[in-house]
């Protein structure tokens, strides 16, 4: 017959203990994780209300002593802003499919937060449909970043002082809108 061995218990090196150790910085990783994380909202956001609409900059004081310059119009929707620069240069830099005798336009959209006196713009440079540009194309392609200290004169006029250059210039209010925010 068999013998029938004894019943015994084997002690683990793993206990509750030593589990505890291990286990629970998991776990609050994953609570923090958990609770700070949150999703994008689904809706733009809604952007300054006295910006909204479309702007111009209908001329640049002594330009004819330039030799570079752009002329502005800003198209802000809610958080977003359209942005075209009409560029006037009397250097070819380029080829002159580009240049076009020293008259072109660029184009960036992006996105805008406004602190105090300060709009910082955020986007991409991109073709006049607002479609992303070809890096292959002329001039300007990739990011767009700018920031101009803003002011206010009057309802319909907007004082601009890009941080990046020395020439300010004023945009007329040509068209009133408000934001009507669009899905994401």
């Amino acid at each position: 017959m068999m013998q029938k061995k004894p019943l015994t218990i084997h002690h683990s090196p793993f206990t509750l203990k030593g589990a505890s150790c291990f286990l629970l910085p998991i776990a609050i990783g994953m609570a923090s994780c958990f609770f700070s994380c949150s999703f994008n909202p689904s809706l733009q956001g809604k952007g300054k209300a006295a910006i909204q609409g479309t702007w111009q900059q209908d001329s640049l004081a002594n330009s004819k002593q330039l030799v570079n310059y752009a002329l502005y119009r800003f198209r802000f929707s809610c958080d977003s802003v359209f942005i075209r620069m009409e560029n006037f240069s009397k250097v070819n830099y380029g080829a002159d499919t580009c240049m076009r005798n020293g008259h072109w336009f660029e184009y960036a959209r992006a996105t805008y937060a406004q602190s105090h006196d300060t709009l910082r713009i955020n986007g991409y440079y991109c073709n006049a449909d607002y479609t992303l540009k070809d890096t292959k194309g002329c001039f300007n392609s990739g990011p767009y970043a700018e920031s101009f200290k803003i002011s206010p004169k009057g309802d319909s006029v907007l004082q601009m002082q890009p941080l990046s250059g020395t020439l300010p210039f004023k945009l007329r209010l040509i068209k009133r809108t408000s934001c009507v925010p669009k899905p994401l």
